[in-house]
């Protein structure tokens, strides 16, 4: 079943209607993306200075 140009020009209207919510909709995604990746890096860094701080100990009790 192929794609009309009928259903096209829809699909645009809907768009174009509906263009601000998808938008918002994006931007959401992207800060939610923004919050996760924050988020991970802060939990990296924190298991790296205790990795550190492990490596420290035991050099010092060498």
């Amino acid at each position: 079943m192929a794609i009309d140009q009928q259903d096209l020009e829809q699909i645009e209207r809907v768009i174009y209607k509906n263009g601000d919510d998808i938008a918002m909709s994006i931007g959401r995604s992207f800060e939610r993306l923004e919050e996760r990746i924050d988020s991970a890096e802060s939990r990296i860094y924190g298991r790296l200075i205790e990795l550190e701080d492990k490596l420290e100990t035991r050099i010092d009790d060498k």
